[in-house]
């Protein structure tokens, strides 16, 4: 197989500024998030989240409008799960994106009870339950989109999207990049 040359990323894209921007977006939602927003979980050991607040206010704040439609909620041995789609509007574009997400949680039970002992449940569990499902599936949605949101908040390795910098020359420098790749 003969070895040819990669093309350069700015060869890739016919609206060079579209392009710029959405790389722009792309850094600001990997940004690591503020220290000040990451709480502990209060039962998981070592399991760091953003707190569903501050998740919305994150949408708003970057995407001006969005909305979540439930995909499906069902009972799953002794917690509640949601599957949900979380819409936004592009900043860049001004086209309506989407990702899903999906979360649980325990329906609370008497002391000893088992997983499926129905008759065992507290009163309200399934109340308290539903809108903290729905609530781990919005974060779930929201943390595709990038750090800032809390994707790799507790994983072991972490991918460096600092690059994203330098991915592409100033708008000025597309047209004089002849032979130069990225």
């Amino acid at each position: 197989m003969e070895n040819k040359r990669l093309p350069a990323l700015n060869e890739l894209y016919s609206d060079k500024e579209l392009a710029v921007k959405n790389n722009d977006l792309n850094i600001l939602l990997n940004h690591v998030p503020d220290p000040k927003w990451i709480k502990e979980h209060p039962f998981i050991k070592n399991l760091k989240y953003i707190p569903i607040e501050r998740v919305e206010w994150l949408l708003t704040t970057i995407f001006t409008k969005w909305w979540i439609e439930i995909l499906d909620s069902k009972i799953i041995g002794n917690s509640v799960m949601v599957t949900l789609r979380l819409f936004v509007l592009d900043p860049i574009e001004g086209v309506i994106m989407h990702n899903d997400g999906i979360g649980a949680s325990p329906l609370q039970t008497d002391s000893g009870a088992g997983a499926i002992e129905f008759n065992k449940l507290k009163s309200g569990a399934v109340m308290m339950a539903a809108p903290a499902a729905e609530s781990y599936a919005l974060k779930d949605a929201a943390e595709k989109f990038g750090r800032l949101f809390g994707k790799d908040i507790s994983r072991k390795g972490q991918v460096n999207y600092e690059n994203l910098e330098n991915k592409f020359p100033k708008i000025d420098d597309f047209e004089n990049e002849d032979d130069k790749t990225i």
